[in-house]
């Protein structure tokens, strides 16, 4: 597998679990409607397309693991699986790959400038939780 579409797979993996998890497999007939958000949207876009380059057995296919996931409720589960979905049809259909790729906007160029500044200051671009100050318990596992 390309590191491209690896690289993508990862980037739309949010949306297109948050669309299944939303609509489930309805999602792949359903126009998408005025209120739905970006996130939605994008992943209900590009399950869409994967959905139209197939033929009866394969939409059915789709529409099977879809609901698969969806009733798993395990959102680890759905983004595995939905993630494995969009790396074959990418691998297999050079096509598919440039539709989906044209989806999402070009990354940023150059690189990533934070600063922290003073006592105790922290900074980072993807931290998870962080507590500052005095008076906090240590986190306990």
């Amino acid at each position: 597998m390309s590191a491209e579409i690896a690289q993508w797979v990862e980037q739309v993996g949010p949306a297109v679990t948050a669309a299944v998890s939303a609509y489930g497999a309805a999602m792949l007939t359903r126009a998408q409607g005025a209120a739905a958000d970006a996130t939605v949207g994008l992943g209900q876009r590009v399950l869409q397309a994967v959905w139209r380059r197939r033929d009866g057995a394969g939409r059915a296919e789709l529409e099977r693991l879809v609901d698969e996931a969806v009733d798993e409720q395990d959102e680890r589960y759905t983004t595995a699986v939905l993630s494995r979905l969009l790396r074959n049809a990418m691998q297999n259909d050079p096509e598919l790959q440039e539709e989906l790729s044209a989806m999402l906007p070009a990354p940023a160029t150059g690189g990533v400038n934070i600063t922290a500044s003073g006592e105790r200051s922290i900074a980072g671009q993807y931290i998870g939780t962080a507590i500052t100050g005095d008076g906090h318990a240590a986190p306990r596992s």
